[in-house]
């Protein structure tokens, strides 16, 4: 086609160009052929059909789908959180550790004690096994603090119980005053308090051997006329888990719902060390 159209052009004027450009431009073979080649070149490139964006040079492959997107971010997101809930149990089981190390270090409840309770039967420590015990060591003949103490433990225990899926908390009382609080004394007293608490007592040698098993300080103070007296001791709310160890403790500065909440954090985390 290209040697016809040079051939043309040796006759005449290039039929390519219109008039007001031919009688401005050269009809030179060479000229001629110039432009021949810029008009293929450009017809060729105006009626060729646009790459496809999937074909044009540098483009990637099909976009990925908003579902996949969201599916890949939820596996991430999961694992993430597995891996944090690991580590966070992880820790929680070191610590618990620590803790079971630190109690045996500090021997409190260590060893066995011989009580009688307040409907006359005899206690000893295994008894207690097998139930988480929250105790107390006090007197009946205590004005105020005794009374106040007991209270709060008794409503614990009872804001455990609005809680179903959790053992029952076995509320109990040691008297360091056993020249006062025989048998009948603890029945009287603690029926004022919750139900199920259970009132210890015993001979003098028997209330110094577990108040010394439990580091528990008492002291007779003088005595009045009316051969009345009071008893200094250790004002402390201990808690034994159903090992039969001490697991934790709890004084005045801690009210009924915090005991609560504390007792509820060492039943879910308690597995047993002696089964």
């Amino acid at each position: 086609m290209l040697r016809h159209i040079q051939r043309t052009c040796k006759l005449s004027p290039c039929p390519f160009l219109n008039q007001g450009v031919r009688n401005r431009v050269s009809t030179t073979p060479k000229n001629c052929t110039n432009r021949i080649k810029w008009f293929i070149t450009a017809r060729e490139i105006s009626t060729s059909q646009p790459l496809q964006k999937s074909q044009q040079p540098g483009s990637s492959k099909a976009p990925i789908s908003l579902r996949t997107r969201l599916l890949v971010s939820c596996i991430i997101g999961g694992a993430a959180v597995g891996i944090w809930q690991y580590l966070r149990w992880e820790k929680q089981e070191k610590k618990k550790l620590e803790r079971i190390e630190q109690l045996r270090t500090l021997a409190v409840g260590q060893g066995d004690f011989s009580l009688t309770d307040h409907k006359g039967q005899p206690c000893c420590k295994k008894d207690l096994r097998g139930k988480w015990v929250l105790m107390y060591f006090g007197f009946t003949h205590c004005p105020d603090i005794c009374p106040d103490e007991l209270q709060k433990l008794s409503s614990a225990v009872s804001l455990l119980d609005k809680d179903t899926t959790l053992p029952p908390v076995l509320p109990v009382f040691v008297s360091v005053d056993p020249e006062r609080d025989n048998v009948a004394a603890l029945a009287k007293y603690v029926s004022e308090f919750h139900p199920r608490l259970k009132g210890l007592t015993g001979t003098e040698e028997q209330i110094k051997a577990v108040a010394q098993a439990y580091r528990v300080y008492y002291s007779v103070g003088p005595r009045d006329e009316d051969n009345d007296y009071i008893v200094d001791h250790t004002i402390l709310i201990y808690l034994l888990n159903p090992d039969g160890l001490f697991t934790d403790y709890y004084n005045r500065g801690k009210d009924d719902q915090e005991i609560a909440e504390s007792v509820k954090r060492h039943m879910k985390t308690y597995k047993s060390i002696l089964s």
